[in-house]
């Protein structure tokens, strides 16, 4: 019926014995292994120790999976968690009945806040660098991993696009439903990639990487930009508001988004915090 829509109907995952390794949590691995990849070339380049690596890495994978539920929580969920305050932290559902959920419920706003307040904490106690410094170098790996955090959701078939109302698009049968829909996840890492190779090629071919807070302040600005505009084509996360002239992801990115060009365009000479 649908000539030129794909139906999607993947499994949850690589079946290990008694252990199913889900293709969201494959993703996660693959976006923090390589950022390590990525963020070891950078402490090279710039003569950091690497062994300062490895807590930088500990420090970005706890700030993102920690500031990402919280995120969920407290800016799409909270009528539900408050009265479940364990299930905020446990992989798990204790009603209507006890169930295995695993970490289902993160939001990119809440990562990138955990992020830079964990790197505040890594400047502090680790490396002797300005906050802004790292954030430049940090951003490249981010952009990097939110490709791959998209592609997770294509396979979870969550944070979907809106019906087509044509024969393109993407069926998502895991859904039970036999029509198209934008796959708006694909939308959206597509255009991380692209993030990425830029913010990429201005650190290794140019000397933006020099001006310290312009590579970090142009991540937010490409980024939440993408984020606002592919949200009009996505379905709204939480139902009472799709009527909102903007949904809360919306609202959410254009704090980020002003404060991007700040750091891109504040003047030279204040320093860096």
């Amino acid at each position: 019926m649908f000539f030129n829509a794909i139906t999607w109907s993947p499994s949850e995952g690589f079946e290990l014995g008694f252990f199913t390794l889900h293709y969201y949590s494959l993703m996660f691995l693959v976006a923090f292994g390589l950022g390590w990849y990525i963020m070891k070339s950078i402490y090279t380049r710039e003569g950091i120790a690497i062994e300062k690596l490895d807590s930088l890495f500990i420090y970005t994978v706890l700030a993102t999976l920690i500031g990402a539920r919280l995120g969920h929580v407290i800016f799409y969920d909270w009528a539900y968690f408050q009265d479940h305050l364990l299930e905020i932290f446990l992989p798990v559902r204790f009603e209507p009945e006890f169930e295995f959920t695993g970490f289902r419920g993160l939001a990119s706003h809440g990562a990138a806040i955990g992020i830079i307040i964990a790197m505040y904490l890594y400047r502090k106690r680790v490396l002797d660098k300005p906050v802004l410094w790292i954030l430049d170098r940090v951003v490249i790996p981010v952009a990097s991993g939110g490709i791959f955090i998209r592609i997770g959701n294509f396979f979870n078939s969550e944070i979907i696009g809106k019906p087509t109302n044509s024969d393109y698009g993407v069926i998502f049968a895991n859904l039970g439903e036999n029509f198209p829909r934008h796959p708006a996840q694909l939308y959206e890492s597509f255009c991380y990639l692209l993030i990425f190779i830029l913010l990429w090629y201005l650190y290794w071919k140019t000397k933006k990487r020099l001006k310290v807070g312009y590579l970090f302040g142009l991540f937010l600005v490409l980024l939440w930009t993408v984020r606002f505009f592919i949200e009009f084509i996505k379905e709204a996360q939480v139902e009472e508001r799709a009527t909102w002239l903007l949904n809360t992801g919306q609202w959410l990115s254009i704090p980020f988004i002003i404060a991007g060009f700040y750091f891109m365009y504040r003047p030279a000479k204040q320093r860096a915090v």
